[in-house]
């Protein structure tokens, strides 16, 4: 579950005018969904039952409601969102095409219809997502820390995340906008291994340093084009994220731009957070004991190793 945000995604559509035809997805572990709900404004009814089906990671909810004087400047709030640690993106479609799409958290579980939205809502909403998925998504930063640990110049970093950068970049506008279809479930299994190949270099890397007499390692000699091969594969994981969230059908340029904009604000953050802790560690001329030098590749790679598994039984 490295890779997992699993918010919920409320569309709500005017089919005809104060109207809507509402679709819900929500989180599913085993048979048990997540109990979230709309609270509607007192002035909407429902024009037709619910339904349910459950499609094993999500359960899908469908109704249609009737708000007379229609949703702007009404107030709608998901109960239950208060308890959780989940999101719910919320997309309002309306008659006349205008969109809006926002966030809610457990710290904000509402929200007032706007009158009029603007592109900044969707970029807003979207670069948000993008943040959270990388910063949660432990198995990308696991990756992005073994060449961290592999790559130590400068220049020689930044050309390596740069490649990493572009290649996701690829792979998730292909895959979100429909051009390359990729089985999610290999691509989250060959995600995990491309982990364990970053630890294996770290480890043997740490081998020659002891005295080994063996070339350097192909990820130390080309790290730019392992982080290039690899960041193809993590692309489309970042899109499988996107997929399970769900794309406003008129802002999908906009929503993947700023998603994996906010994807590399994260990764940003994160490098440099451990960029930070390691000039520390030299600034107090800390030293691990020599018996710990192996555990930073041996922790990584036996915790991929074990997602390679995990996700290899899902096939």
């Amino acid at each position: 579950m490295a890779h997992e945000v699993r918010p919920a995604y409320l569309e709500i559509t005017e089919s005809t005018p104060s109207r809507f035809e509402v679709l819900l997805k929500l989180p599913q572990v085993g048979q048990q969904v997540f109990g979230l709900a709309p609270v509607w404004p007192d002035r909407c009814v429902d024009a037709s039952a619910p339904s349910r089906e459950l499609r094993g990671q999500y359960a899908i909810e469908r109704r249609l409601v009737d708000c007379r004087g229609g949703l702007a400047g009404q107030r709608i709030e998901i109960d239950g969102l208060a308890t959780t640690m989940t999101d719910v993106l919320l997309r309002i479609q309306f008659l006349d095409g205008r969109v809006q799409t926002e966030l809610l958290k457990p710290t904000q579980p509402a929200l007032v219809v706007a009158e009029r939205t603007s592109a900044w809502d969707v970029a807003g909403t979207y670069f948000a997502l993008g943040v959270e998925h990388i910063l949660a998504g432990v198995d990308h930063l696991l990756f992005v820390l073994g060449l961290m640990l592999i790559v130590k110049s400068g220049a020689r970093l930044l050309k390596t995340v740069t490649a990493f950068t572009v290649a996701h970049s690829i792979t998730l506008a292909l895959a979100t906008l429909g051009i390359v279809h990729v089985p999610q479930a290999p691509v989250e299994a060959v995600i995990a291994l491309s982990i364990v190949f970053v630890a294996n270099e770290i480890a043997q890397r740490q081998r020659r340093g002891m005295g080994d007499a063996a070339s350097p390692g192909f990820t130390a000699r080309r790290p730019w084009l392992v982080a290039f091969v690899f960041g193809l594969l993590h692309g489309f994981g970042f899109a499988g994220a996107l997929a399970e969230v769900g794309l406003p059908q008129v802002d999908i340029p906009l929503a993947i731009l700023t998603f994996n904009v906010g994807v590399e604000a994260g990764q940003l953050s994160f490098i440099a957070a451990v960029l930070v802790v390691m000039a520390l560690a030299r600034r107090i001329s800390w030293r691990a004991p020599h018996w710990l030098a192996p555990l930073p590749s041996y922790a990584i790679g036996t915790l991929a190793m074990f997602w390679v598994i995990q996700r290899v039984a899902t096939f």
